[in-house]
């Protein structure tokens, strides 16, 4: 079985070479026919591609492949709902050819039907395990339908996959970025005015070192909770490092009677002294 690449959506999908039981062999022309289909669908005729797998099904080549191959056209014509529709039949005629699964969750996508199209690539997954477009596709599902936490599985089993491809490096980090901004997220709508989210805030702001922000943030954090671990060392951290000295002790102060055995506060205790003593 010859298989032929093509894109739908971002996929790089397989369409599968028309062959038919040797008992039932199909006339030349409707073989023809499929590969005329084929070609113009890699060149990028569609019009010509519909027309030419039409004709195949007409003349009774009902294969799942074929349903399938006409899918991914009407998937690159943004005929959407048409898609679903061919996909749906090559799943019927064939529940474990996974590609229409692939090409109908993109179209599912498309619409707006997370649910569904998230249901139908776990299937493709499930079937194609080491499939990249299946888990890709799910990847984005599931970051659509507000679920990251399982989008980062899929972007980490496809650095597995493929370790030295520098995009699934960059989606993972995304992904992790964006489970960072759910998590805040239910966290404001849990309590709005906990400690952690101005903590998380001062970080992101020292990141970027926009030093001033994140000193206001900490501060707030402290406000919030006074006996929350780690806040008064960063706040001793931003004193030190702005030379305000006296704020510095105090915060190293803070974040020892909180934690005595902090070595964090110990060394930057010892490290205040030894500026003080030049």
């Amino acid at each position: 079985m010859r298989h032929f690449p093509a894109s739908a959506l971002g996929l790089g999908l397989l369409l599968v070479a028309f062959t038919l039981p040797s008992r039932a062999e199909p006339p030349l022309p409707v073989d023809a026919l499929f590969e005329r289909g084929v070609q113009a669908l890699k060149a990028g005729r569609l019009g010509e591609a519909e027309t030419a797998f039409r004709g195949v099904l007409q003349q009774g080549g009902n294969r799942a492949y074929v349903h399938n191959n006409l899918a991914i056209v009407y998937q690159q014509q943004g005929k959407h709902a048409e898609a679903v529709a061919e996909s749906r039949e090559a799943i019927r005629l064939d529940p474990a050819y996974a590609p229409p699964r692939i090409v109908l969750g993109g179209s599912l996508l498309a619409l707006g039907r997370v649910p569904e199209a998230t249901t139908e690539l776990e299937r493709a997954v499930k079937l194609l395990p080491k499939e990249r477009l299946a888990r890709e596709q799910l990847a984005r599902a599931y970051a659509r339908g507000a679920n990251p936490g399982a989008a980062i599985e899929q972007y980490r089993a496809l650095r597995e996959l493929a370790p030295e491809d520098p995009e699934y490096a960059y989606q993972l980090g995304r992904a992790y970025l964006r489970l960072s901004e759910w998590a805040m997220q239910r966290l404001r709508a849990i309590d709005p005015g906990s400690a952690r989210i101005y903590q998380a805030l001062g970080h992101n702001y020292r990141v970027q070192g926009r030093a001033d922000l994140a000193l206001r943030a900490f501060e707030r954090a402290a406000q919030a909770d006074p006996k929350l671990p780690e806040i008064h060392l960063v706040l001793a951290q931003i004193h030190l490092e702005q030379k305000n000295y006296d704020e510095a002790r105090k915060e190293i102060d803070r974040e020892l009677a909180l934690v005595p055995e902090s070595a964090g506060a110990r060394a930057l205790k010892q490290r205040l002294e030894a500026v003080e003593g030049r």
